[in-house]
Parts: structure tokens; C-alpha cells; sequence
């Protein structure tokens, strides 16, 4: 078991650095950007984002997973290597087309996803599909080699590259949003020819028959399942942009988008959880020892992310005077403290979809997925009008909480978990209850708020530990660990 642990340790390092690090330089230069490119542009650009990840669901055809499914079903290289062509191959066939497709009639559709005539942007996003389907295909294939260090290598040249040329377009050309799509797309284009070199030896050879996954159809088999569930849960960081866009303006779908940004330092947590938890959860083979697990581990999640959301949300107005000092964006706090939540909220849905798959209900995660879509589009009808941005973000926090209910119903039976209700509740009482008090009676403005609200966030652990809601035993064991912890320090 240690061994599997330090594996998975060093896998999520690499995984997860670049995505960390991608997140810190888009949050540092958000001032930079944001000082240049109006709430417009920048709406813009995120509605854009958020469609090109979509449209990449649905236009790898359930394909990579497939591939990574089939990939470990045989131990011969040269079949391995055979199914590298033939996935990668599909792939592109898939990509060209569709995006072709979507480059002609750019200026009409770029109405349709952004509300406004911009072809060239529009046809800079289209190329953005094609290279981010097939970058994310020959990822998997060194994900599935194990090469980590080559995985975070690649990754780690996408974003510094990618910062580097959009400052040089956005600041120093001033090509504003424009520039910002050219650098995010144009890069990842060339990233992706450069891994297609590298691997050219495996990209390129005889054709090998004698694999399961000979037939197109047995890879279509099994990865189409896949894309309803998957494209519904991502859909719900569609809609809203789409509706905020088309309703109130690029602008409204700009100040989101800063949203969506600071509430990314949830989405690390959330995104760290989503790697390291399911190879965990699904390591232990007795029921009974499971089930206790998943109860605690869901309690301390949503402490950790209770928490930060808790912070978030005191401090909002000026973490957004600080990273977006421009005036149009002044607006942005008013969503964050929802999509923070609804980020913490998606990292319940990984708990769920994890006891669908111990339980063999898979089938079970598109009604609930189903459901979520629907409660949103509802949530924002009514919402969206009178409250903007922050009807949205409180639209996708229903969304989740739906979807969760849902789920729970789906799967309860199928392996019971005795979720901790009473320390959820003792929790968003306690976090809640601060976070909403603090920014009702602290200042909003001076240096004075900021000091009172940071004593509101950091009096949230105490509170919620003189209340009872870490239990004697755990106590304990922290005492151990902590004690162990000394020791070892002492001894070095």
C-alpha cells in the first residue's frame, strides 16, 4: 500500500504542478490583462474557452477513453503501439472534419456563442478544438507510458510559452482579446506538433491486427456511453455563460468570468480531490471499512473547502479591486462567493460518481446529470433578471445541489454510506453563519475591513473546534501524528 500511495503522490505532482501553475500566472496577470481588455473582450474569451471544452467532449467521440481502457488490456508493444495509431488517427480524422465544419459559417456562429459578429475570433477557438482534442489524446499516451516527467515537461512549456506570447500580443501589440485567443490556441497548436515529433515512432508504423480494439466499433462502444454524463456535467459551465452573454451582455459574461477566476483557488482543491480520490476509494475491498471512509473523508472535504469558500467570500471585494483594478469588473464579487460554492459542490458529485462505480450504477450518473441541466436553466430564467451574475452563480449551486440529491437517491441503496448529516449541517451553520454575519456587519472598504474580515475566515477552525465538530478519537489521532511529526523533526 505504501508503494501505491507514493506512486499516486508522485503521479498527482505531476499532473497537478502545471495546473497549478497555470492557475497562479492566470490569477497574477489578471491585473495585466484585465487593465487592457474591457469586461467585453474578456467575456468573450471565457464563453469561448468554455465552448471549445465542450465541443472537445463531444468531438473525441468517448475516444481517449476508450484508449485508455484498451490500452492496458493487452501487453504486446507493438499492438499497444498499433491502437496509438489507430485512436490518434480517428481522432484527427474527427477533429478536421468537424472543425471545417464549424470555420465556414464562422461569422453566424460566432453570434450564436458570443452574441457578437467576431469570425476571427470565433475561427482562432475552432483551432483551438482541433489542438486541445488532439494535445489531450497524446497526453494519455504518456499518461498510460508512465512518463510523468515528460508529461509535466509538456504541460509546464503549454503555459509558460502561452503567457509569455500573450503578454508579448496583449500588452506590448496590444491585440487585446484577440491576442489573449492567438496565444492561448496558436501555442497549444505548435505544443501539439512538437509531441507528435517526439512521438512519431509511435505514431507512425504498420498496421497490427489481434487487439480487442481492432474494430472502430468496439472503441466506439465503449466511449460513446461515456460523452452523455460527461458533456451534461460540463454543460453546466456552459449554460450560464451563455445565458449571462445573450441576456446581459459580453460585459456581464466578463465580470463572471473574473468569478469563475478567483474562485479557481477552490477548483485546485477540488481538481487535487478529483485525481487522488477515486484510485484511493477504490483500493479498499472491504465494504464496511469503505463506507466508513467515505463518510469521514466527505466531512473533512467539505471542512477544507467550507472553509476556503467561507474566505472567499468575506474578502471577495478585494481580492477583485486587486486583481481586477479596472472599473467595469468592480461587479465581479458579487458571484463568488456562489461559483466558489459550486465549485466545493462538484467535489461531492467525484464522492458520488465513485459510489455509482463501486456499486456498478454508472448508468445512474446522466438522470442525475439530466436533472442539474434542468433546475439550472430554470434557476437562471428566474434569477439571472434581478439579481445578473450573482443569479447565475446562485442558478449553478442549485444545479449541484439537485444533482447531488439526485444522485444520492440513485445509489443509496446500491452501497449505503452513513454520511455525517449532523456535522454538514454543525458546519454550514458554523462556516456559514460567520461568513454571512462578517459581511454584513465588517466594513466593506479600507484596510480596517480587510483586518476584521481575516479574523471573521481564520476564527471559522476555532469555532468550529471548541463546537464539537472534530470528534474525540480524531483528536487523538492528530495528538499521534503530531507528536510522531515532532520526533522525527527532533531527530533531524
Amino acid at each position: 500500500m505504501a508503494a501505491y500511495l507514493k506512486r499516486l503522490a508522485g503521479a498527482l505532482g505531476a499532473y497537478q504542478l502545471p495546473s497549478i501553475l497555470q492557475k497562479l500566472l492566470a490569477v497574477l496577470l489578471l491585473p495585466v490583462y484585465t487593465g487592457r481588455i474591457g469586461p467585453g473582450g474578456f467575456g468573450i474569451v471565457e464563453t469561448l474557452a468554455t465552448f471549445v471544452i465542450l465541443i472537445s467532449i463531444v468531438a473525441r467521440l468517448g475516444l481517449i477513453e476508450s484508449f485508455l481502457r484498451y490500452y492496458f488490456s493487452d501487453t504486446d508493444q507493438q499492438r499497444r503501439d498499433a491502437l496509438v495509431r489507430r485512436t490518434t488517427v480517428v481522432v484527427l480524422a474527427a477533429t478536421t472534419a468537424l472543425c471545417a465544419a464549424l470555420a465556414l459559417p464562422a461569422g453566424p456562429l460566432a453570434v450564436l456563442v458570443t452574441s457578437e459578429r467576431v469570425p476571427g475570433a470565433f475561427r482562432v477557438a475552432v483551432l483551438g478544438i482541433w489542438s486541445f482534442t488532439n494535445l489531450e489524446l497524446a497526453l494519455a499516451v504518456l499518461r498510460v507510458d508512465e512518463r510523468l516527467r515528460a508529461y509535466a515537461m509538456v504541460n509546464t512549456i503549454n503555459v509558460t510559452v502561452t503567457v509569455a506570447v500573450s503578454v508579448v500580443l496583449v500588452v506590448a501589440l496590444g491585440d487585446g482579446y484577440e491576442g489573449l485567443l492567438i496565444a492561448n490556441y496558436g501555442t497549444t497548436t505548435v505544443v501539439l506538433l512538437g509531441l507528435w515529433w517526439w512521438l512519431r515512432a509511435r505514431l507512425i508504423g504498420p498496421v497490427v491486427r489481434g487487439t480487442a480494439a481492432d474494430a472502430f466499433g468496439t472503441l466506439l462502444r465503449f466511449g460513446l456511453p461515456t460523452l452523455p454524463a460527461e458533456a451534461s456535467v460540463y454543460a453546466l459551465s456552459v449554460l450560464d455563460r451563455q445565458y449571462l452573454i445573450h441576456s446581459n451582455g459580453p460585459g456581464a459574461a466578463g465580470r463572471y468570468a473574473i468569478a469563475m477566476k478567483v474562485a479557481g483557488a477552490i477548483s485546485l482543491v477540488v481538481t487535487a480531490f478529483q485525481y487522488a480520490w477515486p484510485p484511493l476509494a477504490y483500493s479498499i475491498s472491504d465494504d464496511a471499512q469503505a463506507a466508513r471512509l467515505y463518510s469521514l473523508v466527505t466531512t473533512y472535504y467539505c471542512a477544507l473547502t467550507g472553509w476556503a469558500v467561507a474566505g472567499l467570500a468575506l474578502e471577495a471585494r478585494y481580492i477583485v479591486t486587486i486583481l481586477a483594478p479596472h472599473p467595469g469588473y468592480l461587479g465581479s464579487y458579487t458571484a463568488i462567493p456562489w461559483v466558489s460554492l459550486g465549485w466545493a459542490l462538484y467535489g461531492l458529485w467525484v464522492v458520488l460518481l465513485v459510489l455509482a462505480g463501486r456499486a456498478k450504477v454508472t448508468r445512474r450518473n446522466f438522470p442525475a446529470a439530466l436533472v442539474g441541466l434542468a433546475v439550472n436553466v430554470a434557476l437562471l430564467v428566474v434569477l439571472v433578471p434581478r439579481y445578473g451574475i450573482a443569479g447565475a452563480g446562485v442558478a449553478l449551486c442549485g444545479a449541484y445541489v439537485a444533482m447531488l440529491a439526485v444522485m444520492h437517491l440513485l445509489v443509496r441503496r446500491a452501497f449505503p454510506v452513513g454520511f455525517d448529516w449532523r456535522r454538514l449541517a454543525q458546519l454550514a451553520l458554523v462556516a456559514g453563519g460567520l461568513a454571512t454575519a462578517g459581511d454584513l456587519v465588517l466594513p466593506r472598504t479600507g484596510a480596517e475591513g480587510f483586518a476584521l474580515r481575516a479574523l471573521a475566515f481564520l476564527a471559522i477552525a476555532p469555532a468550529l473546534w471548541l463546537t464539537g465538530f472534530v470528534q474525540q478519537a480524531e483528536r487523538e489521532q492528530a495528538r499521534v501524528a503530531i507528536a510522531r511529526l515532532r520526533r522525527r523533526m527532533g531527530a533531524a
